[in-house]
């Protein structure tokens, strides 16, 4: 059975995206050394173990940290663009991040009682989505009014989100932890818009029950369907544009965008769906910005104000140190920063 070193150094290794060859070069160490590290045939002196931890941009303690954190059936959106590599380097950094944030929340003896609000819902037809999204609505006491941060709903309704710097082929994953923690990945580096519908596309993942006989192409146009009706209602929707409409204009639009959250072409996704427009004027919509690149370029402007951001782990750590319930050498470690750049980041008043 391996032990919890060899486990870390070969967890620690994808993290970081590297292959053996690449951590021997920057270690100066040879393929063979690294292998036998992971395979737990030898184990390193403490100054290649500081080398290696540099290299792999973690604390010597990382190495010994037993595991405590598995990722259940994760779902990768658009994978095929994704190398092998890549797709191991965000599920252990994910996983990394995890066990940091749940021994943090174990400590401040924090709920996680999460409870699906829609479990009940079968989804059978793409209508059914509606009714789902307008009960998760009423549950979470969202009423039919604009959500502000899709991020801190989440959280607030015991739901973890975590946001990764990758490139934009990687939209986001959803996952269960010890099949009751929810989980929510999602590329940072996304305009706010996008970000937004793909936390409701992946909650849309985790949450509806959804027929066993969808193909792939139709779970995703429910789950695309579950985030335009989280973020606006089919009521709120009819009142924007109406129950019917041939033409619209862009200002509207981004009007609609400004003040729900919502992209202009997932708006207009939307309005196909409830039937406000036809299958035909939504193709010509996107064939017109396809041959204009200065009206997708409007259209592709961020117009939402509010930031889209997860602060709700360092809101924990800085509790934490206030109650004096972790020390500043524990929070160190659970952020994975030096004690004096934790310091330097807080004011006593």
């Amino acid at each position: 059975m391996a032990t919890t070193f060899e486990l870390r150094i070969a967890t620690a290794r994808k993290m970081a995206g590297l292959s053996m060859d690449e951590l021997a070069s920057m270690v100066g160490l040879s393929k063979n050394a690294i292998s036998r590290y992971e395979n737990g045939i030898m184990k390193p002196d403490s100054s290649n173990l500081i080398k290696l931890a540099k290299a792999l941009n973690v604390k010597v303690d990382y190495f010994f940290r037993k595991a405590s954190v598995e990722l259940a059936s994760v779902e990768f959106r658009k994978k095929a663009k994704l190398g092998d590599k890549a797709i191991d380097s965000i599920k252990y950094r994910v996983i990394d991040r995890l066990e940091r944030y749940l021994e943090l929340e174990n400590i401040l003896l924090v709920n996680n009682d999460f409870t699906n609000p829609i479990a009940d819902i079968k989804i059978e037809h793409l209508q059914d989505v509606e009714i789902a999204a307008l009960q998760l609505r009423q549950v979470w006491n969202l009423g039919l009014n604009p959500i502000a941060s899709v991020i801190e709903m989440l959280e607030d309704n015991f739901i973890k989100v975590v946001e990764v710097e990758e490139p934009l082929a990687f939209d986001g994953l959803s996952t269960f932890v010890d099949d009751k923690i929810p989980v929510i990945v999602v590329n940072k580096n996304f305009p706010i818009e996008r970000k937004r519908f793909t936390l409701l596309h992946e909650l849309g993942h985790l949450l509806l029950s959804l027929n066993s006989n969808f193909t792939d192409k139709e779970v995703e146009n429910a789950c695309n369907r579950f985030a335009g009706a989280i973020l606006v209602p089919q009521s709120k929707m009819v009142t924007e544009l109406g129950f019917s409409r041939t033409t619209i204009y862009l200002q509207e639009l981004a009007e609609i965008q400004k003040e729900w959250g919502i992209s202009i072409q997932a708006i207009m996704y939307r309005a196909k769906d409830l039937e406000i427009i036809s299958q035909a004027r939504m193709t010509h919509f996107f064939i017109t910005i396809k041959k204009k690149p200065d009206l997708k370029r409007q259209v592709d402007e961020p117009r939402y104000g509010s930031a889209e951001t997860s602060y709700r782990f360092n809101q924990l750590l800085y509790k934490g140190l206030a109650q004096e319930l972790i020390s500043f050498s524990k929070a160190s470690v659970l952020s994975n920063q030096s004690v004096n750049a934790l310091k330097t980041n807080l004011s006593y008043i």
